[in-house]
C-alpha cells in the first residue's frame, strides 16, 4: 500500500561515499532525477575517508570477478576522469615484494592472475632490479606496476558531487533511511533526522557502505548477506620517508598485508592490518604497532624502534567470516534484489575506490 503522503521521486542514491556519488553522477548524466541520502553531515564519512587512497591496477582477483573486471575498467575511468577534472592524483607506481622463496613462487600466480586480467605494466622484475629502484628495499624478486597510484579521494569526491549537482542531483545529509517496502509504485522509503520524510522512489540504490546490509534487511530484499567487520589500523613513520614507490608484501588471508604508501606530499605510512572486529571503532591501539615491526623488516630492515606512531583506522565491510573465503563484490540488480527498480551494493570493500567509476557504469546497465 502506497503512503498517500509520500513524496514522489525517481531515483534515490543511499550512501555519498565514493561509490554513492559516482553512481549518483552516472544517473543524474543520464538523465535521472537523483536523490542522494546520507545519514552523516557530510559526503565519504565513511570509508571512502579511511583508505589507503591508492588506485589499484588489479592484479590480486581471480579472473571475470566482478572486483577484476571492475578494478581494470575503472583504473582507466579513473585515471582520465581526475586528469581531466583537476583532481590530484600521481602514478607513483607499486613494487610487489617476495622475501623467500615461498613468497617467490606467490609473485608468479599474481603475474599469471594480472594477465588474465588485462592489467596494464605489470612486469616480474629482478631482486636487483628492485633494489635499484628502491635502494632501501631488501626482497628475492619482486613485481613492477606501473599503473598504480595514489589519489585525492576528498577531491575526487567533490569532483563527483559537482557534476551529479550540475545535472540536477541533490544530497540530503544527516537523513538516515529507517525503514521501508517495495510496493507496486515502487519503493517506499522513511527517512528519518531532523525533518523526516516518506519518499517513494522508482529506482534505489543502496550504496552504504558497512550499513549496506542493515538497510537492504530493512527493505525487505532478498539476498542481503551477513555484515563482518575487519579493522585496518595505520602508522605513521616518524622519521625519513625510506621508498618513493608503493611497496607491498606478498597479501595474506583478509587484507594486502602490511604494506608502505604514500599520500601526495611524500608522506610515508604503513597498513593496514586485519582485526576482526565486532562494533565500528577507529581508535588505533597503540600496542597493535608491535606487530607491524617485524611484519615491515622482511622487506625494509632498516626500520627502526619506535619509528611508527598511530595514524588512522578503517574498516573493511566484509561479507564473509573471518574463517570463510574472500567473497566478490555483491551488486545486487533487480533478479538479486527481488525488487524492480532497486539495486544493492555490498562488501564494496578495496579496490572499491579505484573501481567506483566503474561500478557506476555496472549499476546503471542493472537499472535500464
Amino acid at each position: 500500500m502506497i503512503d498517500a503522503g509520500a513524496e514522489r521521486v525517481d531515483c534515490v542514491v543511499i550512501g555519498a561515499g565514493v561509490v554513492g556519488l559516482a553512481v549518483a553522477r552516472h544517473l543524474a548524466r543520464a538523465g535521472r532525477e537523483v536523490v542522494v541520502l546520507e545519514a552523516e553531515g557530510a559526503i565519504g564519512s565513511g570509508i571512502s575517508s579511511r583508505n589507503s587512497e591508492v588506485i589499484h591496477a588489479g592484479m590480486y582477483y581471480p579472473k571475470d570477478s566482478l572486483k577484476a573486471r571492475l578494478c581494470v575498467e575503472g583504473n582507466r575511468l579513473l585515471r582520465d576522469f581526475a586528469a581531466s577534472r583537476g583532481v590530484a592524483f600521481k602514478m607513483v607506481g607499486k613494487l610487489i615484494v617476495a622475501t623467500d622463496t615461498a613468497e617467490a613462487e606467490a609473485l608468479d600466480a599474481i603475474l599469471a592472475k594480472g594477465r588474465d586480467n588485462g592489467v596494464e605494466g605489470l612486469a616480474a622484475i629482478s631482486a636487483a632490479e628492485a633494489l635499484a629502484l628502491e635502494p632501501a628495499l631488501s626482497c628475492t624478486a619482486a613485481l613492477f606496476s606501473s599503473a598504480t597510484g595514489i589519489i585525492d579521494s576528498h577531491g575526487l569526491m567533490l569532483a563527483l558531487l559537482g557534476e551529479a549537482e550540475d545535472k540536477g542531483a541533490s544530497v540530503a545529509f544527516k537523513s538516515p533511511v529507517i525503514k521501508g517496502c517495495v510496493t507496486e509504485g515502487g519503493t517506499l522509503l522513511q527517512v528519518g533526522g531532523a525533518e523526516p520524510m516518506t519518499l517513494l522512489a522508482r529506482s534505489v540504490v543502496i550504496s552504504a557502505g558497512l550499513g549496506a546490509p542493515a538497510v537492504g534487511a530493512a527493505l525487505g530484499l532478498d539476498n542481503v548477506p551477513s555484515a563482518y567487520l575487519c579493522k585496518g589500523n595505520y602508522f605513521g613513520l616518524t622519521g625519513k620517508t625510506p621508498f618513493s614507490r608503493l611497496v607491498y608484501p606478498v597479501p595474506v588471508a583478509a587484507g594486502l598485508g602490511v604494506h608502505f604508501t604514500l599520500d601526495l606530499g611524500g608522506r610515508g605510512r604503513f597498513g593496514p592490518d586485519v582485526e576482526w572486529i565486532g562494533a565500528e571503532d577507529y581508535v588505533v591501539d597503540p600496542r597493535r604497532g608491535d606487530g607491524f615491526y617485524a611484519a615491515i623488516r622482511r622487506y625494509w630492515p632498516d626500520l627502526a624502534d619506535g619509528a611508527l606512531e598511530p595514524a588512522y583506522a578503517g574498516i573493511r565491510p566484509k561479507i564473509q567470516a573471518p574463517d570463510q573465503p574472500a567473497r566478490d563484490f555483491a551488486i545486487h540488480g533487480p533478479a538479486e534484489t527481488g525488487a524492480p527498480g532497486v539495486a544493492a551494493l555490498y562488501g564494496i570493500e578495496s579496490p572499491g575506490l579505484t573501481s567506483c567509476l566503474a561500478i557506476a557504469r555496472h549499476v546503471g546497465g542493472l537499472l535500464e
